[in-house]
């Protein structure tokens, strides 16, 4: 029968945590709808996609306005629903009248099953 020396056996176990950990990714936006900087007409709804399957328990979104008609000013909340689909990748921001015309933000946080928040947001114009 052959030993092992606990030293051989914490680098097995730290190695095996190592790819385990790589492994687990964190989720990215890949689009966005309407998209980055996009101006155009009031959404009915404000759709983000990830790269990865969202825990919505743990994720959601803000809407804010941040600039009215050229007029800069501090954000000011927008009220809306956040949701998932169908497609537990994809969250929707429904925003509860017609947006005005103006600059807005969508600040988003997104946490996947390897429970790591990510935050990040959108910002688009409407005419």
């Amino acid at each position: 029968m052959r030993i092992f020396k606990p030293t051989a056996i914490a680098v097995a176990l730290l190695s095996g945590l190592l790819v385990s950990t790589l492994a687990q990714a964190h989720p990215k936006l890949l689009s966005s709808t309407p998209a980055e900087g996009v101006e155009g007409a009031s959404p009915d709804k404000i759709e983000l996609h990830f790269s990865e399957n969202l825990v919505t328990q743990f994720s959601g979104a803000k809407l804010l306005m941040t600039e009215m008609s050229g007029m800069a000013h501090a954000p000011m909340p927008v009220k809306a629903k956040v949701s998932g689909g169908s497609d537990p990748k994809t969250m929707f921001i429904i925003p509860a009248a017609p947006l005005a015309a103006g600059t807005y933000k969508v600040e988003w946080r997104a946490v996947s099953s390897d429970t790591h928040p990510i935050t990040g947001n959108v910002t688009f114009k409407v005419k």
